[in-house]
Formats: C-alpha cells, sequence, structure tokens
C-alpha cells in the first residue's frame, strides 16, 4: 500500500492517539492471541479485520486454555488494565516515576481498588485479572520488601513491562532518551534483562512518535539509536526485512523468520522451550522488533499496523497495542467505529486516561523547566559565565 501522510496533531491529539490506539490494538488482538496466522485464518474464515467474537464461541467460560476470560468482543486485556493502572500512577504523582513509585502506589492500586474487569464480567482486584509475571509485582514489593530497583529480578523476562509503558513515553513527548531512561527505571521493579530493556525502548519510541514531523522511519532511527544488545539487533533485523513489504499479508512469515532467532520462547507458542523468557544479552522479546516492523509496513497507517500485528497471531495483544500507541502517537485517525465498540463492549473510558495524563504532561513539562533554568543558573555561577536572563 501507498504509505499514509501523517499529520501533524497537537499533544492532547497525539496523547488520545496513542492510548486510545493501543486499547483498541489489545481488544482486537485478545481474542486470537497464542494462535498462527494460519489458525487464524481457518477459524475466522480468512484474516480478522475487526472486533471479533471469542475463539471457542460461548464456550469461553470452561474451554482451555482461555478460560475463564471473555477474550474477545471487544474486551480489552490486562496491557490496557496496566496502562491505565500507570497512569493513574502519573495522576498521583504528578511528576517522573521510578520504580519506588511502582512499589508506593501502583502495587497498592492493584491490590485493593476493584475495578470493571471486562474479560472477567465483573468488578475485581485488578490482582485477580494480571498473571503471573505481573503479579510478580506484588509479590515481590508487597511481601518481599525487595528494592523496588532489583525486585524485577528473577522474574520471567517477557513483554509484561514494555506492554504498558506507553504512558512514559507520552509524558517525555518528544524526548526519546528521557523516556528511555525513565521507563528503565519504572521496568527495573517489574523486568531484568531484555525485558527491561524492551520497556525503554517501547517508551522512547513512543516519546520519539509524537515529535512534529516525525515518521516510522524516524521511529525507528530513535530506537536503535537507544537499544542495547539483542533488542537492538532483534529490531534492526525485522525492520530490514519490514522496509522490504507494505502489505502485511507478504510481511507475516519473513517478519516471524526475522525475529526467530532472536526469540527465546520458539516456534509453539503455547509449549515455550526450556531456554525461554531467562535473562540474556543475546536475545529480544518478539513483540517490539514485530511492532515495529509493522509500523514501517503500514507507513504509519493505525488499521494497517494494527490488523498486521493482530493477524501475525502469537502474542498479538501485546503487539498490536504496541503498534497502536505507536502509529496512534505518529497521529494516524484510529477508527471511531472500533473505538467505540471497545469502549461500550469493555464498559471503559477510553479517553479520561488520555485527559488526565495530557494535564500531567504539562505539569511535569513546567517543573522540568523550572529545574533545569535552576541548575543553568547554578551551573553559570559555578563557571563564572554570565547569568541568562
Amino acid at each position: 500500500m501507498t504509505p499514509k501522510k501523517v499529520e501533524m496533531g497537537t499533544l492532547d491529539e497525539r496523547i488520545t492517539g496513542a492510548l486510545v490506539g493501543a486499547a483498541v490494538g489489545d481488544a482486537l488482538g485478545g481474542p486470537v492471541e497464542g494462535y498462527t496466522p494460519e489458525q487464524i485464518t481457518e477459524r475466522h474464515g480468512g484474516r480478522v479485520h475487526g472486533v471479533v467474537g471469542p475463539w471457542n464461541g460461548d464456550a469461553w467460560r470452561t474451554a482451555r486454555p482461555i478460560a475463564p476470560y471473555h477474550k474477545g468482543d471487544g474486551h480489552v486485556t490486562d496491557d490496557t488494565l496496566m496502562t491505565h493502572a500507570l497512569i493513574r500512577v502519573y495522576t498521583t504523582v504528578r511528576d517522573h516515576l521510578d520504580a519506588y513509585a511502582v512499589a508506593g502506589h501502583l502495587v497498592p492500586d492493584l491490590m485493593t481498588t476493584p475495578r470493571w474487569i471486562p474479560e472477567l464480567e465483573a468488578e475485581a482486584l485488578p490482582l485477580q485479572r494480571i498473571f503471573l509475571a505481573e503479579k510478580w509485582l506484588v509479590t515481590r514489593l508487597h511481601y518481599g520488601h525487595v528494592d523496588p530497583r532489583e525486585a524485577g529480578a528473577g522474574n520471567i523476562v517477557n513483554c509484561g513491562a514494555a506492554m504498558y509503558m506507553a504512558p512514559v513515553g507520552l509524558v517525555n513527548a518528544a524526548n526519546p532518551a528521557g523516556a528511555y531512561t525513565e521507563a528503565l527505571d519504572v521496568a527495573g521493579a517489574h523486568q531484568s534483562s531484555y525485558g527491561r530493556e524492551a520497556a525503554g525502548v517501547l517508551a522512547a519510541g513512543v516519546a520519539a512518535a509524537c515529535a512534529p514531523g516525525a515518521t516510522p522511519d524516524s521511529v525507528v532511527t530513535a530506537c536503535l539509536a537507544l537499544a542495547k544488545d539483542g533488542t537492538r539487533d532483534a529490531i534492526e533485523a525485522v525492520c530490514e526485512v519490514a522496509a522490504r513489504h507494505s502489505d502485511f499479508e507478504s510481511a507475516l512469515r519473513p517478519l516471524r523468520e526475522a525475529v526467530a532467532p532472536y526469540d527465546t520462547v520458539g516456534p509453539d507458542y503455547r509449549t515455550p522451550s526450556l531456554g525461554a523468557r531467562r535473562p540474556s544479552r543475546l536475545h529480544s522479546i518478539e513483540e517490539l522488533p514485530v511492532a515495529l516492523g509493522m509500523l514501517l509496513v503500514s507507513g504509519g497507517d493505525f488499521r494497517h499496523a494494527v490488523l498486521g500485528s493482530v493477524n501475525y497471531g502469537r502474542d498479538c495483544d501485546s503487539i498490536a497495542t504496541m503498534a497502536g500507541a505507536l502509529s496512534g502517537a505518529l497521529g494516524s485517525e484510529v477508527p471511531r467505529d472500533w473505538a467505540k465498540t471497545v469502549e461500550e463492549a469493555s464498559r471503559l473510558d477510553l479517553h479520561a486516561p488520555a485527559t488526565a495524563l495530557a494535564e500531567v504532561t504539562r505539569e511535569i513539562f513546567d517543573r522540568d523547566v523550572r529545574r533545569r533554568r535552576a541548575h543553568e543558573a547554578a551551573y553559570a555561577a559555578l563557571a563564572g559565565l554570565p547569568c541568562s536572563d
């Protein structure tokens, strides 16, 4: 397809696009998570082109391996629940976050405040929905009293932290290096190794996408400038392949082949290899490189990037969450009918978190300016430089 021109957008529009886009991608990918492109095609009589129902139809309550979660019909998953939880931490702290903010605010939020959980079709504690890799936060920080900066060590290395790190990129809009550094600190409470690295790079990519004049190429360039070790190698390999495709249909298998040498899960997503999800400087999570690859294949178009991610299969709800955040931050419009369906089905206001985060982002930026000016004045006095007004 011909890449669409990415329109300029205000800060509020970019934040809204990224957060609504991430939620929509999450909801579209949820019902086909864990399957191959071929299985998805067989189940749905072709590629998925929008919101679809549960994989097992009305038997979703008891059918393994998904039960008891109602994945499909526009329901968001834990990716969005965790993203919104992190935004609530920002609205409480109203400044940059670190691992201690995760311990002091995110963990209590997960443990103590019942919220509507779309996949459970009930009000429950978020802790009752999130998976073991996220429950690790509660185990280590609340019960284990581990130093928050080191609590991620020992957890399985997966996309658990990266999947909800878009708000860090938005708070640091147009500052990829700042987003990368902050996300690494925040994610240190949750992940180690290439899982933590992916969180930093995803935040950097979202921040880069917010910059005026940003393009898919400039986003990937910003990510490569900051990414380390296997994460950088995987992004480079996947994006080199993605650059040769303009339609996700032809890119599905080549992108998988490109990321496979760096992915520890192995060819059977539901039966990971013995070496899966262990710390390594040589490997990468699969989700981030593929999301960036789909961003390139789509030319930044939201619909194309998200549908490519969804039909890729495997951990496609998280891939589509990331692709949705990146393309939404670039300014590509999220289809209103998709957003409306997801919002109504999930019984969540997808716009309110964006409004709240935009307000906090402005406050943090103003505080950053004052801190920077104070540093400039102090340095000028220390170095004997003329003080600027």
